[in-house]
């Protein structure tokens, strides 16, 4: 199926275009819109931290549910989130220089400070060197793919995905990049949201629901999807890569062939409507607008015909 087009609108000219996929599937798991190719290798980039986080678990992690929450996370900056970060360190016996993550600014410009802390995958790292704490695996090479940890996380994302892990790279904060399908994540997803209370997986699940400003940030957009529809799991990843899942079993998702950013919403938006969700939020989020002397000008939409 043909891919998605989402148009950017200025003046009443459409001033650019950008393509997306998409995989959205019902409540039993069948596909009910599909656009482009979604059952070849792709890069979830951040939206694997579900699955990395469920690996930690399986390994022996234990986590309050605001911190299993921020090791899920692509996190703001905001000080509870390096607040969060550093408490799972410390509770591990661990200082800040363990941190193999790359320095960064926050996404929070009210925080200037450049640390690795502040990198917003932080709290994922945070939780891989608690995790190899908790087992005595060492601590300088956690981020290498033949690390026990990763191999841990490897064989879940194999299971949860029913595929088998076609290439390994590096993400963009170091750690290693397990590829997989469209439609293998949205199938993860749907595990993840649909496992039995308690189990390890619908903690991972639950505590992204119950503390979504965690997971990215107070006003983020995905923040502000699950505050909407109660039961909604969502996780962004980097070049405009979101999943997501329902109590329910729907799921989808989404990638914008270009990596661009301000076209991901108005898709994962788009894939919400096909699923039958709907909330105010939906309309206030699906065509962003495109300013010009910081007033609207225009909107990003995706073509509808």
């Amino acid at each position: 199926m043909s891919e998605l087009i989402v148009e950017v609108v200025r003046s009443g000219f459409v001033e650019s275009v950008h393509r997306a996929r998409m995989i959205a599937v019902d409540a039993d798991g069948r596909p009910v819109r599909v656009h482009g190719e979604v059952d070849t290798p792709s890069s979830p980039r951040s939206s694997m931290k579900p699955l990395q986080a469920l690996g930690m678990l399986s390994a022996g992690l234990s986590l309050e549910p605001e911190l299993l929450a921020l090791a899920c996370g692509s996190h703001y900056g905001e000080d509870f989130h390096l607040q969060g970060t550093r408490k799972i360190l410390a509770d591990a016996g661990l200082e800040e220089s363990a941190l193999r993550c790359p320095e960064d600014f926050p996404h929070d410009r009210a925080v200037q400070q450049r640390s690795r802390v502040a990198m917003n995958c932080s709290g994922k790292h945070a939780a891989m060197l608690a995790t190899c704490a908790a087992n005595d695996w060492p601590l300088d090479d956690y981020r290498d793919p033949t690390h026990p940890l990763q191999k841990t996380i490897r064989a879940v994302v194999e299971e949860f995905t029913s595929e088998r892990v076609p290439a390994t790279g590096v993400d963009g904060c170091g750690a290693p990049l397990f590829f997989c399908s469209m439609t293998g994540l949205a199938r993860a997803f749907r595990r993840l949201t649909l496992a039995s209370p308690g189990s390890l997986e619908r903690r991972v699940a639950d505590a992204v629901r119950a503390h979504p400003e965690y997971t990215s940030g107070t006003a983020s957009p995905e923040t502000r999807l699950m505050r909407a529809v109660p039961g909604l799991m969502v996780k962004e990843g980097a070049e405009a890569y979101h999943a997501l899942a329902h109590e329910d079993g729907r799921a989808a998702v989404v990638k914008v062939v270009d990596g661009a950013y301000r076209a991901r919403v108005p898709v994962t938006i788009a894939a919400l409507r096909a699923l039958g969700f709907d909330a105010p939020e939906l309309a206030e989020l699906e065509r962003p607008p495109v300013l010009g002397g910081g007033l609207p000008v225009g909107e990003i939409r995706v073509r509808t015909s």
